[in-house]
């Protein structure tokens, strides 16, 4: 009999940990591994001589060479943390990090110059890692931190869902709502590279999506900036994730193989011949579609994806080394039409969507006095995407097309970041960015009623457009006095499309209380560019003006004990020239995206829509130190838009109240659990006008109490447990996930069922557990 694909998979996982476990029963010596890395100064990228590496609570320990490097053997796997101190520099302790059998953890970092103490340290030429100066509205994750969270299942967006300046929408969608804004303001960068989306199954025009893409074994760490970027980043009105991705091993060839919810995969890496770089690349791809296949089953509504990411690095010299960057992925979901009347879908579709990154990245060390790193990347997204009405097709055996699509859209990115010591007290950061963007259009968008129940006739989008969008950017930090810095910027950006050109004027201030607390300013404007696939609708779309936000934030920090760390900040969002389409004057443009998953047709828009955003955020922090680490945070907000009439309505993602608390326990080296609760206030919606909506056999808004009503509160307690094994050259961990673990009914929404002619309520994920499994050897 012939065993179906997914039972093989299921096999060769049995028998590895078979194996495996057969080697532990005859080896009881403990396993070793070794930790290496690189300490480099923060501003200048030069490494650091003589700097004291001390593993926590053991006798073992290094000092960097002369070339910044440093090497700990033979150390008993588990969890360690590392403490890193050099005379005139603040310490640092670097946690989580996990030694596994006969393999090397490196760890590079870098440490900043005491703002207390200033002592003069001699060093020499060497390189570099890229950080930014940011006083405030930033948290940064590492690898194990986003591994094991509870309720991600490695997603990285589904990770920051738990901080204050995020809102709670939908578990099913991992779309970033960050202080008042919407999923189309967001940017993220994996190593200088841009790239578009980083979710499978990517809504166009906007950065949401199901699932992510980013694979969570390739990641050093990530920076989220939630508001108050500084100048080197624009064309975004919210925020900006940097993703770091890891160097490959150079010393020797490492694989691993993965199971768990985003799907199996596998990861290798190893050194170029040379040892002078390494490369490291990452597959990966879904497995629901095999079980049902497995088990008899025809369903076609199940979802396939895969994706492939790769780094490469390679060190020209000393002073030169180039990183090639590659995310790709591919995703496909086609439901049939019988399908959909069973499963009283309104409507039937297939969907295939193909996105890729490519980029190089050169950074290039001057010296002392600085740094600059220069990319080039392309991106291309290719959606074929056919959207159907399942009702037409129930009554009358056709089809009705509401979307016919075949588009691509391209992105060649060139940019240029400088970082320029002038001396200790003042740095001078510099550069210039430019794009050059292909969209080809093929689109038919069929005649229907909108959600206020207009008619909308149909609109085909074919030919292709082009824009070129050109920036440059200049920023200093300057530290006038010992413990106050001052970081004013300024960025220049124009877009060939619609001619439009601004000055972004942004200011930062940290002062330094004490040397526990500091107390923070922020404030700046930002810009951006509307996506082509909703200007190019109509051509006087052309003439619209860009949308604006203007951040203003303040807060304080305050180190509670070494490994604690509390934050307090409020901040003002003003939002104007905000897209309107006058023939549906009551709602706001951008949020249409959450309602439909896309951009509807609409004719000549207008520009003159204004919102709003204030908040006061609360968080407290704690890294592990010995056994327990946590986070607990705590928002209070409001989000409001103004219509095209002028009047003041809720934005859909306004919770007003959100609280999360979040953390763990390590035992030991081979356990730990972990858990994380969420609570929402009810987002607002719109009731439907069930008397129209069933004259009309679909949903219509009450046009009278558009955003009035709100969604019953959400929350949600998500649980983890994690078992490592460790073996003689090799180690396993299994995992069980139990997301919503008290099987909480969270409405996401109400909608109109066309099938059976009735009002439904659409609930978020029910309980889900998990189990996860990873190999590496």
């Amino acid at each position: 009999m012939k065993l179906p694909k997914f039972m093989y998979l299921v096999t060769i996982c049995t028998i590895l940990l078979s194996t495996q476990v057969s080697k532990l029963q005859a080896d009881k010596s403990t396993p070793t591994g070794n930790m290496k890395g690189r300490i480099l100064d923060s501003e200048t990228k030069e490494p650091l001589i003589a700097v004291n590496i001390e593993i926590l609570n053991t006798i073992n320990g290094a000092a960097t060479d002369l070339d910044g490097y440093y090497f700990i053997p033979d150390i008993p796997v588990g969890n360690y943390s590392i403490r890193i101190s050099y005379l005139g520099y603040e310490p640092q302790v670097q946690t989580d990090l996990i030694v596994r059998p006969d393999r090397t953890t490196f760890v590079n970092t870098e440490l900043k110059k005491s703002i207390i103490e200033m002592e003069t340290v001699t060093v020499t030429a060497g390189y570099f890692s890229n950080t930014t100066d940011q006083p405030l509205s930033i948290i940064n994750f590492s690898a194990e931190e986003i591994r094991r969270a509870p309720g991600s299942a490695g997603d990285v967006s589904r990770i920051i869902y738990g901080l204050p300046g995020v809102a709670k929408v939908n578990d099913t969608k991992n779309s970033l709502i960050v202080r008042g804004g919407s999923a189309l303001e967001n940017s993220f960068y994996v190593d200088n590279i841009e790239i578009t989306n980083i979710n499978h199954f990517p809504e166009q025009g906007s950065s949401g999506g199901p699932i992510g893409m980013i694979n969570v074994d390739l990641i050093k760490d990530v920076n989220f900036y939630t508001g108050g970027f500084d100048a080197s980043y624009g064309d975004r009105l919210s925020s900006v994730m940097e993703l770091r991705f890891r160097e490959g091993d150079r010393d020797r060839f490492n694989a691993q193989l993965d199971l768990g919810l985003a799907g199996f995969g596998g990861v290798a890496e190893g050194p170029w011949p040379n040892q002078k770089g390494s490369w490291l690349v990452a597959a990966r791809r879904s497995y629901l579609d095999l079980i049902v296949g497995a088990i008899g089953e025809t369903n076609s509504s199940v979802p396939q994806y895969s994706d492939v990411q790769t780094k490469l690095t390679y060190e020209l010299s000393p002073h030169h080394q180039l990183t090639a960057i590659g995310v790709m992925g591919w995703d496909q979901i086609a439901i049939k039409p019988e399908d959909a009347i069973e499963q009283k879908l309104n409507m039937y579709n297939d969907l295939t969507i193909l996105q890729n990154t490519f980029g190089l990245n050169w950074q290039y060390v001057w010296g002392k006095a600085g740094y600059s790193n220069t990319s080039f990347s392309h991106s291309v997204t290719q959606y074929n995407f056919a959207l159907n009405e399942t009702r037409y097709y129930s009554e009358t055996g056709g089809k009705k097309v509401l979307l016919d699509q075949s588009s691509s859209e391209q992105e060649f990115r060139l940019r240029n970041v400088n970082h320029y010591t002038i001396h200790r007290q003042l740095k001078l950061h510099l550069g210039l960015e430019t794009k050059y963007l292909v969209a080809d259009f093929n689109n038919y968008y069929g005649p229907y009623f909108d959600a206020l129940g207009n008619p909308t006739p149909e609109l085909s989008i074919i030919g292709k457009s082009t824009a070129v969008k050109s920036h440059g950017f200049m920023g200093l930090n300057w530290r006038p006095f010992t413990r106050l810095t001052l970081i004013p910027a300024l960025r220049l950006e124009h877009f060939s499309y619609n001619g439009n050109t601004h000055l972004s004027p942004r200011f930062s201030a940290s002062y330094q209380l004490t040397e526990n607390t500091a107390v923070n300013f922020s404030t700046g404007i930002y810009f951006q560019n509307l996506p082509l696939v909703l200007l190019a609708q109509n051509e006087e779309n052309k003439n619209i003006t860009d949308p604006r936000s203007r951040h203003l934030v303040m807060g304080i920090s305050h180190l509670l004990t070494e490994n604690t760390q509390m934050t307090l900040e409020v901040y003002d969002k003003e939002y104007s020239d905000m897209p309107q389409d006058p023939m549906q004057p009551e709602l706001f443009l951008i949020d249409e995206v959450y309602y439909t998953g896309l951009f509807l047709p609409h004719g000549p828009l207008s520009a003159g829509g204004r919102a709003n955003a204030r908040g006061i955020e609360l968080m407290i922090q704690k890294k592990l130190a010995e056994s327990i680490y946590g986070m607990v945070s705590t928002s209070l907000f409001r989000s409001r838009y103004q219509d095209y009439n002028g009047n003041l309505r809720n934005r859909v993602y306004d919770n007003r109240l959100t609280f999360n608390v979040e953390g763990g326990y390590k035992p030991n080296n081979k356990w730990e659990f972990s858990l994380r609760w969420i609570y929402a206030g009810g987002t607002p919606f719109t009731p439907l006008d069930e008397q129209a909506s069933t004259e009309a056999n679909r949903g219509i808004y009450d046009v009278n109490q558009i955003n009035t009503a709100r969604l019953p509160d959400y929350h949600s307690l998500n649980l983890r447990l994690d078992r490592r094994f460790f073996f003689s050259g090799s180690n396993i961990v299994l995992y069980f996930s139990v997301w919503n673990a008290y099987g909480r009914k969270n409405i996401a929404g109400y909608s109109w069922n066309e099938i059976d002619n009735k009002k439904e309520s659409n609930t978020q994920w029910n309980t889900l557990p998990i189990l996860g499994l990873e190999y590496e050897f």
